[in-house]
């Protein structure tokens, strides 16, 4: 620090600010320590003359905060953990710099920490260091009042923006974080409703005249309220921070993670950041780790396919495919499969992108491309581990392919899922990736094709009569409907008046026999399959809807919208 004030107090000579004398004075009285606090205390120099040097010193221009209004998308650019730790307030922004307001310029390792965290060029600014002081107050003060006050607070108050804790490494830089400060009660306050409501996924959008918000419930998007337009860059820039994204790119997509605690439940937020006309869109995947507790019951399973479900699961090797688009259901399926044949007597270990769910008893492996564990990668390390069961997130390309298939034939149960519309077409997606017909034919188990309804809310389920164009769409007949009981909710608290609270499955089970696997070693088109499957007593998607329907367990508009009409 002597060493600092020598040079301080050089340039503050040189511009005139006080003498040699002075300071030959001031630093007999002090013992050579502390000089320029010494000169300020008793009014030989002014704290504006010391700025004025330090900025000089660096060739920095001297800002004053306090005649400074800075934007709230500014300020947000550095959380308040990290304001606070390193003293410093962000003055303004360029494409590939941020200008921040700092009293001591010759504080490197600040600096460099800055750069590191902001993932951006930092432009020095110099403040007196009670300027710095005040705009920490009054920009990161933790006022109680604040933005999230009277906002999205019209649901169930079990839990409040309190109860959410960014877990330490996870985001932020581990760093403590203020929960008071307003903008980060009301992006707590986004999450937590989110998590009220059951909501999937969280999309924020940014459209020409409002920031639109939007929570995807029971598979159905519903809109909220709106967080104000004006926040759209600060509430954008939070979640970048917390997700560990570059918060100075706004040009390419980014992906993230957050990990978070919401009251006693450990939630991952899969984020999703896309640039748009009007700013840039997030979208988080809500993943809560411990919230899978399902049987294969609860996957909607009727006792018969139930029945031959577990028979498929208990086998010692092959490959069961499970297939859907995005969204349907698949990776809830395979963890229930799993859960169900969790002993202590086998070995289970799966290959994720992410690990959505925690298993006890299980070995999961988290993907991570950019140290070049991929999918293949760890499918050939885990298969030296002795597994007796393997669990693939999804099957991607042709060596991923390979290797299950090979693992498949040396003795292991392989699980995994593909993106196809129906169960027979799974064949014809896994040779269009490269695997030859005699592979698929030989490994092959069962293939399943599923999508999710919503179910009818219990606490408002009432008696319904389907229309003539509802009977028309799903082929019902007079004779079906006789003794059945088709139902629809009403609407109520519970449900948030949609008349429908949670989903389950609709499935499509094909089980490969001889036959078929004589059909696909001999490359026969799908329609062929698909022909075999229903001799075989396949129901199609449709089939087992409408036997949910006739049970009471879904609606007619349920299956209509989640299903595709059988030729």
């Amino acid at each position: 620090m002597a060493e600092k004030d020598d040079y301080l107090l050089d340039l503050l000579v040189d511009l005139g600010f006080t003498s040699a004398d002075q300071v030959a004075s001031a630093r007999a009285e002090c013992a050579g320590a502390g000089v320029v606090d010494y000169l300020v205390a008793n009014q030989l120099i002014r704290a504006a003359d010391v700025t004025q040097a330090k900025a000089a010193q660096f060739g920095a221009e001297v800002v004053h905060l306090a005649g400074m209004k800075i934007e709230d998308a500014i300020i947000a650019i550095i959380p308040r953990h990290i304001a606070k730790k390193y003293r410093v307030v962000p003055v303004f922004k360029s494409e590939h710099k941020v200008a921040v307001a700092i009293a001591d310029p010759s504080d490197l390792d600040t600096i460099d920490s800055l750069t590191h965290l902001l993932g951006s060029e930092i432009e020095l600014r110099v403040a007196a260091e009670a300027d710095i002081e005040a705009a920490l107050n009054k920009y990161y003060g933790g006022e109680k009042k604040g933005l999230a006050d009277g906002a999205f607070k019209d649901v169930i108050q079990e839990l409040t923006e309190a109860d959410v804790q960014v877990v330490a490494g996870a985001g932020d830089d581990g760093g403590e974080v203020d929960a008071d400060a307003p903008l980060i009660r009301l992006v707590n306050q986004i999450i937590v409703d989110a998590f009220k409501l059951r909501a999937s996924d969280i999309h924020l959008e940014p459209l020409e005249k409002k920031f639109r918000l939007r929570y995807r419930i029971d598979g159905v998007m519903q809109e909220m309220k709106s967080p104000p337009k004006r926040l759209q860059p600060s509430i954008i820039a939070r979640l970048k921070i917390q997700a560990n994204m570059v918060i100075s790119e706004h040009r390419v997509p980014q992906d993230g993670r957050i990990q978070t605690q919401v009251g006693t439940k450990l939630i991952d937020l899969r984020v999703s950041c896309l640039p748009t006309n009007h700013g840039e869109s997030i979208v988080m995947r809500i993943l809560d780790k411990e919230g899978l507790k399902l049987g294969l019951p609860e996957l909607g399973f009727f006792t018969d396919d139930q029945a031959t479900f577990e028979r498929l699961i208990a086998m010692p090797d092959g490959i069961l495919l499970v297939t859907g688009p995005t969204g349907s259901g698949k990776t809830t399926t395979l963890y229930s499969c799993l859960h169900y044949i969790n002993r202590p007597d086998k070995k289970i270990i799966t290959v994720e992108d992410p690990v959505e769910y925690v298993l006890a008893g299980i070995n999961q492996v988290q993907v991570s491309e950019h140290v070049g564990l991929s999918f293949a990668t760890a499918l050939r390390a885990i298969l030296r581990q002795a597994p007796n069961v393997v669990m693939i997130g999804e099957i991607r390309d042709i060596e991923t392919a390979s290797i299950a298939i090979n693992a498949s034939l040396t003795g292991h149960l392989v699980f995994s899922t593909l993106h196809t519309n129906d169960a027979p077409g799974a064949v014809a997606r896994l040779v269009d990736i490269g695997v030859k017909p005699f592979l698929v034919a030989s490994s092959t188990r069962c293939l399943m094709a599923q999508r999710l309804v919503r179910k009818i809310c219990k606490k408002c389920t009432e008696p319904y009569v389907p229309t003539d164009s509802e009977l028309r769409a799903l082929g019902i007949t007079g004779d079906q409907l006789k003794g059945a009981t088709v139902m629809k909710g009403r609407g109520c608290a519970n449900c948030n008046n949609t008349g429908n609270r949670g989903r389950f499955g609709v499935f499509e089970i094909f089980v490969i026999d001889d036959e078929a696997r004589k059909l696909i070693y001999d490359q026969a088109p799908t329609s062929v399959l698909r022909a075999r499957a229903r001799e075989m007593g396949m129901r199609t998607l449709r089939e087992d809807g409408i036997r949910k329907i006739l049970t009471g367990m879904t609606t007619p508009e349920e299956v209509i919208r989640s299903t595709v009409g059988d030729e």
